[in-house]
């Protein structure tokens, strides 16, 4: 089995040396030892579950199929997570299990639950529903008055009140003859009878028989009758109902009607013959219940089958499925939607029919068009009622540093100045008002062309030609000019590296992000890569705020500077630039220029209409205080010849900034303005010396000023000074430290895998090592040069150029030896010259047993480091090699963790960098 494994990864280009391919084998041999059945247990580290997390799914999925494994199946361990590095007893889910997100198991209750939300997701028949929620009871509300026309039949309740001359109160009820009899004057005969002609006839025959009477007739209660309800009901059969029930209830009674039944032809047949149709459409569309007659006794509801249907999709207010009756139009299948919404595409609607082939056809109809409108629907066609598109017609779209950006309304003779009148109340304090840009679409192809105007001159003066002329369609671009932008600092689990907050240009840290993102790709977990991703999530919503104008309110004037830069030229531009470089073809050269050198924002921009030089130098955010004016290199790609050549124009800077045509020459495609620096020009360079000077502070160097120079313009040392244990520091190395931490962390990430893998013994507990690295994280670089300060004031060979940022710090005299480490007693002794390192170790008592001893090393005061062992030390006199201030250090026996070849390495940098930081004293 292992043979084809190799052959499995050597076909697939995999390295078998590599450690995660060696988990992924490993992995692949556990997992092949487990029967495919419910509750069967394998048992799986949690090392060879991270590295095969690591590798990208497809990989994942090619593997687990090759070896006819469910990757779902193990999803739960893939997923799953176990701090306590101890080995891990997981079930191994039944075949075809599903997991969520974070790799739970999906119940059977979840699945219908989500069943159910795909099936609401569906266009759905009309008006069933409607039966969904049946009443309990079809008894008519007795408080509401009786209908005239209604029928009196045998089993009704008559109320009679007789008052006047005589008194009498009664509930006759009509018997089966159809009669009710009155006490003392017979029977009357009222079935058949409205309940007003019944009123009529009993209150005339009654003061016939007895003068001097009034008399009032009511209903006390209502008969009982017997239908049915057949056809394509819900529950067809017999039912009996109020005698003033309708045909809806006798449909409700019957639980509604079923699938296969029909709103549209409810048949209401008594004795044998039809009496009517209901459609129960005009009910519930329409409002209208004329159709809704009252029942009789004996008589049937009958349900037709479902007629032909439509669906109707998209754009309108009832998307569902409709049944249709003879002759209906598309104007009829409208009205039944509900009508289109706003937002609907009309003119063009498809409609998808079965021809005679028995093959779907397509049918566009304009809903518009009356002649369309009337057009016929057939059984099975589809509606989709298109959507709108979103383009905005004859609009200006703000863009940038402004406090409103969005659409505005465009009126023939806009200007710039009318859609900003004012600075204050328009545009963002950090805006650019010397460079903006309007962007003008140029033909149907949607290519454009880009203008250039000067903000702050328009408002100036309205007439000038920095005040354009607008478009429909334009958009215009107004920049941020905030120069730099601060890296905050990023936290990544127990890899946190916590970086300083660097001032750079904005190019300097998308690369340094870029940078971040591949190691952490290469080395990371998806926790490290989420904390990166989550803040360019940040940035990417304040961008499609402002470009895709989903929101038009104000920008907080508090934002966060790392949000200011979202406005800046390299951002905003992005889309243009490429839309540039799209339109560039064969005889119309790309429309873009470069300038480099002594300018705030140096890089490419698009060629506008006239650019001049002083135009790309707005572009770039103008020159900086170092700029050579006298002279500036173009140069500029042409053909002569059929053949490419780059020529060079050399032009006076300053006569081009005032104007001067000569030198402010016309931009061609891909020109590049290169501007220098000012011969010698050194930017303020400041060194800072702490400690015992006479005049310690911070001082502007010169350049090639050195260390002892510097010195000796600080009045030198005062009496107490130690030179032999000053620390100097660096912001150069404490970089290149910082990168070193997180290269020997991503080293000992993958000896740490590689080593759980091959060696059987390996017992390293995975959150103890994961502890190691966050105690390394957690290690702040110093920046340490270390020096020999006496030998810097004596020896004009041995000096330090200085670099601004540079710390020098001299520190009082002491009189202590340090002993840290693997010792019982972390402590500080007094420095006695006739003592040896073993005798302080000794007072320290001794070393603990974890502790290295043939790797302890001593540091120095001024931070060299020798090793105790390296005969330097015990060679002469014992008292010359221990000086005041050193510090020695006993460090852990890598030996003891199983042979992890990098701990020495990691316990090195911590101790390390713990005496130097407590040597400076909060350097």
């Amino acid at each position: 089995m292992i043979i084809t494994m190799k052959q499995f990864f050597n076909r697939r280009n995999f390295d078998i040396a590599s450690p995660i391919v060696a988990a992924l084998m490993i992995f692949t041999l556990t997992l092949l030892t487990v029967p495919n059945k419910a509750l069967a247990f394998a048992a799986v580290s949690q090392q060879q579950i991270e590295q095969f997390k690591k590798l990208p799914r497809s990989q994942q999925e090619s593997l687990a199929k090759s070896m006819g494994i469910d990757l779902n199946s193990i999803q739960g361990q893939i997923s799953g997570g176990n701090a306590s590095g101890e080995k891990l007893n997981t079930a191994v889910f039944p075949r075809g299990t599903q997991f969520d997100a974070e790799g739970n198991p999906i119940t059977e209750g979840e699945l219908t639950e989500l069943e159910i939300l795909e099936e609401d997701n569906k266009v759905k028949p009309f008006g069933y529903d409607v039966f969904a929620n049946a009443p309990q009871t079809f008894a008519p509300t007795m408080d509401i008055a009786i209908p005239a026309d209604y029928i009196i039949g045998p089993g009704d309740q008559i109320s009679i009140q007789v008052f006047g001359k005589e008194k009498h109160e009664l509930e006759l009820e009509v018997n089966r003859e159809g009669q009710i009899v009155f006490p003392e004057h017979g029977p009357f005969t009222v079935s058949g009878l409205t309940f007003n002609e019944m009123k009529n006839l009993l209150t005339a025959r009654i003061k016939e028989k007895i003068i001097g009477v009034d008399v009032v007739v009511g209903i006390a209660s209502l008969r009982s009758m017997r239908i049915f309800v057949l056809g394509d009901a819900h529950k067809p059969g017999p039912y009996t109902l109020s005698s003033l029930s309708s045909i809806t209830h006798a449909i409700f009674a019957a639980g509604g009607v079923s699938d296969l039944g029909s709103l549209r032809t409810i048949q209401l047949k008594r004795s044998g013959k039809l009496i009517d149709t209901l459609d129960l459409y005009d009910l519930l569309i329409k409002g209208d219940s004329s159709g809704d007659l009252l029942l009789q006794s004996g008589d049937v509801v009958f349900i037709s089958p479902k007629g032909g249907t439509i669906s109707v999709e998209g754009e309108v207010r009832r998307p569902a499925i409709y049944e249709l009756t003879e002759n209906e139009s598309f104007a009829d299948v409208v009205a039944m939607s509900g009508g289109l919404l706003p937002t609907a595409f009309s003119k063009t609607t498809r409609v998808e029919r079965y021809n005679q082939g028995a093959l779907r056809s397509v049918v566009n109809i304009d809903l518009t068009k009356d002649s369309d409108l009337a057009k016929k629907a057939k059984a099975g066609d589809a509606v989709f009622v298109m959507k709108a598109a979103e383009m905005f017609e004859q609009s200006i779209t703000v863009i940038g540093a402004v406090t409103r950006p969005g659409k505005y309304q465009w009126q023939n003779g806009q200007r710039i100045t009318d859609v900003f009148p004012d600075i204050n109340s328009h545009v963002l304090h950090y805006a650019d008002l010397n460079y903006s840009l309007v962007v003008r679409e140029i033909d149907n192809a949607r290519n454009i062309e880009v203008l250039q105007f000067d903000l702050a001159k328009a408002l100036a003066s309205p007439g000038s030609k920095d005040n354009l002329l607008l478009q429909g369609n334009d958009k215009i671009l107004v920049f941020s000019n905030i120069l730099k932008s601060v890296d905050n600092k990023v936290n990544i689990d127990a890899l946190a590296f916590t970086q300083e907050n660097l001032v750079r240009k904005e190019q300097d840290t998308a690369k340094d992000e870029y940078n971040k993102k591949q190691f952490w790709l290469k080395y990371g977990d998806e926790e490290q890569l989420s904390a990166l991703d989550s803040d360019k999530n940040a940035e990417a919503k304040l961008i499609e705020r402002s470009i895709a104008q989903l929101s038009g309110g104000d920008i907080e004037e508090d934002i966060d500077i790392k949000e200011l830069t979202v406005f800046s030229r390299q951002r905003l531009l992005i889309p243009i630039i490429e839309q540039l470089k799209r339109q560039g073809r064969s005889g119309q050269p790309i429309s873009l220029v470069e300038i480099d050198g002594e300018v705030k924002f140096p890089g490419v921009y698009p060629l506008a209409q006239e650019g001049r030089i002083d135009n790309l130098i707005k572009a770039g955010g103008g020159l900086t205080e170092s700029a050579y004016l006298e002279r500036s290199e173009v140069t500029r790609n042409q053909i002569i010849n059929h053949m490419a050549q780059q020529t060079s124009i050399s032009i006076n800077l300053g006569n081009a900034i005032n104007g001067n045509e000569q030198d402010n020459i016309l931009l061609k495609s891909k020109d590049r303005l290169n501007i220098h620096k000012i011969p010698s020009w050194s930017e303020n360079n400041v060194v800072e010396l702490r400690g015992e000077f006479v005049f310690p502070g911070k001082y502007t160097i010169r350049r090639g000023e050195s260390l002892a120079d510097l010195i000796v313009k600080a009045g030198g040392f005062t009496q107490f000074a130690h030179e032999d244990g000053s620390v100097f520091t660096r912001t150069q190395l404490r970089k290149i430290e910082q990168q070193n931490l997180l290269k020997l962390t991503a080293d000992l990430r993958i000896e740490m895998a590689s080593k759980s893998l091959t060696d059987d013994d390996y017992s390293q507990s995975y959150a103890e090592v994961k502890q190691m690295l966050a105690d390394m994280a957690n290690v702040q670089p110093v920046g340490r040069l270390v020096i020999d300060l006496p030998k810097v004031m004596t020896d004009d060979n041995y000096d330090v150029l200085l670099e601004g940022g540079d710390v020098l710090y001299v520190p009082t005299k002491k009189s202590s030896i340090n002993v840290v480490g693997q010792v019982q007693v972390t402590s500080s002794h007094i420095y006695d010259p006739s003592l040896t390192a073993d005798d302080y170790l000794a007072q320290s008592g001794g070393s603990k047993k974890r502790a290295d001893e043939s790797r302890i090393y001593i540091i120095s005061a001024n931070g060299s480091i020798k090793m105790m062992n390296s005969g330097n030390w015990f060679t002469g006199d014992v008292g010359d090699n221990l000086k005041p201030g050193d510090t020695i250090v006993v460090p852990l026996d890598a030996e003891y963790t199983n042979n992890l070849a990098l701990w020495s390495s990691v316990t090195s940098i911590i101790y390390n960098s713990a005496v130097a930081i407590a040597a400076i004293n909060g350097i």
